[in-house]
């Protein structure tokens, strides 16, 4: 018969419950919001942090990202908690896609025509695409008012399909941000102020994902 100390008994029943309850399961985390609110730099900051690569291109050209994006496999650990992480980067959301708007970046028209059907379409998958997620992180931009009918359509979509969701409100780092507003207007929703391209509050959000995942 082996007799264990008291100290080693306590170590082996703090071993067992940090088993217990530490997390190591798959979760697919899908970034979702309108045109232009940092998806991609989050997806990007995301993937620097946890994969050391970039997965998206960023620009300052809309609807840059058209189609879906994933990457798999991310050893997404926070303390004893670990994920099995596939992060999804999605094309932005908008309520209309007019091709002038790539004219002015200096697109030809076919090519200001072949992007806005590219954006539409995948505008459509984004929106499919959130049946089969896991924890949605809705981005919205904390510079302007969050009563828009994109950010109250995914929001009212996610709740349907019952998807646990954060509000990553973002670009604190810009002048006329205010996360309050957005924190008041969807009290129900946990909101996370950050800024993507800062680095600000990423630690706060990747809590949050791992308490909720």
């Amino acid at each position: 018969m082996i007799i264990l100390s008291w100290n080693a008994k306590v170590n082996l029943m703090k071993s067992l419950v940090d088993r217990f309850f530490s997390k190591n399961q798959s979760s697919t985390v899908c970034l979702i919001g309108e045109v232009n609110t940092g998806k991609s730099t989050l997806a990007n900051r995301i993937s620097t942090d946890f994969a050391a690569q970039k997965m998206s291109e960023t620009s300052e050209v809309p609807h840059e990202t058209r189609t879906i994006n994933k990457m798999e496999h991310i050893d997404f650990k926070i303390g004893k908690n670990k994920l099995d992480l596939t992060l999804v980067d999605t094309p932005g959301i908008a309520t209309s896609v007019d091709y002038k708007e790539f004219i002015q970046h200096g697109m030809t028209e076919q090519e200001a025509y072949n992007r806005a059907k590219e954006a539409t379409s995948g505008i459509i998958a984004s929106i499919n695409f959130l049946k089969q997620v896991d924890v949605a992180l809705v981005l919205m931009d904390a510079t302007k008012p969050p009563f828009d009918q994109v950010s109250l359509t995914i929001l009212g979509t996610l709740e349907m399909h019952k998807t646990k969701t954060i509000i990553c409100a973002n670009k604190t780092d810009l002048e006329g941000a205010n996360t309050d507003i957005i924190k008041s207007s969807f009290p129900h929703v946990s909101v996370v102020p950050i800024s993507a391209l800062k680095g600000h509050g990423m630690n706060e959000l990747y809590n949050e994902i791992i308490s909720i995942a």
